[in-house]
């Protein structure tokens, strides 16, 4: 099918063995649930089934596969995210930081799902109205509509590549991630300056690499995007 959607008459009207009424909505909650606490092999038709009590086959009343069920997932975090922001209410590069902070924390709440679907491209109503708000954002700092449309794929690029790199941080374990944030200050600070000049010369600050960078990286982003926006853009 063209959309990848399900037609409703296929859907189940009867609550499965367990006494669950099925529905899409249904389905992502179990989805996100079993992946966070077991990881992507969780995402499959046979312990969907046996969480939610009913025959795997039901699945398919509601999504083609697993990978159509993965993105549901993908654009049900983007709507959780993006659930109240009015970008109306500010200036457009202010709008711009806290759609990006909303996107990234938005993925970090999921960090075993965003390893899966952070650069997915959901085509589902939740990711339309996030592209539809961005590019009006661009428009809003007086950009030509393809200036607009190739600044908000840099921007929203940007974004999920962060909001990946840190809930990929965030999925390992607590001891492996604890090593990773303590060898800048451990290991990297204590190089022989002989070998390693430059690292020595700001050994102080380099405990300070540990954690995520896309705070900053977010506000280099939006301030070049005010840098380069036609004069006059509107607010």
């Amino acid at each position: 099918m063209a959309d990848g959607r399900v037609p409703q008459e296929r859907r189940r009207r009867r609550p499965t063995r367990s006494g669950v009424l099925l529905s899409e909505d249904v389905i992502v909650d179990c989805a996100l649930r079993l992946v966070g606490q077991h990881g992507p092999d969780a995402l499959s038709v046979r312990r969907l089934g046996a969480a939610l009590g009913c025959d795997p086959s039901a699945l398919y009343r509601y999504f083609h596969d697993t990978d159509d069920l993965l993105l549901a997932v993908a654009d049900r975090i983007i709507g959780e995210a993006m659930e109240g922001f009015e970008p109306e209410l500010m200036d457009w590069q202010d709008g711009l930081r806290e759609m990006g902070m909303r996107i990234h924390r938005g993925y970090r709440a999921h960090p075993r799902v965003a390893a899966l679907a952070a650069f997915r491209v959901t085509r589902r109503v939740h990711e339309f109205r996030a592209v539809d708000t961005g590019i009006g954002l661009m428009l809003r700092g007086g950009f030509a509509p393809a200036e607009a449309v190739r600044w908000y794929s840099v921007f929203v690029d940007t974004v999920l590549g962060h909001a990946a790199l840190d809930a990929a941080y965030l999925a390992m374990p607590d001891a492996r991630r604890a090593a990773d944030d303590r060898a800048w200050g451990d290991v990297y600070a204590g190089l022989p300056p002989e070998g390693y000049p430059r690292l020595a010369a700001v050994r102080e600050h380099l405990p300070s690499m540990g954690g995520s960078s896309f705070a900053g990286a977010l506000e280099l982003l939006v301030g070049a995007l005010g840098a380069a926006a036609p004069s006059g853009g509107a607010v």
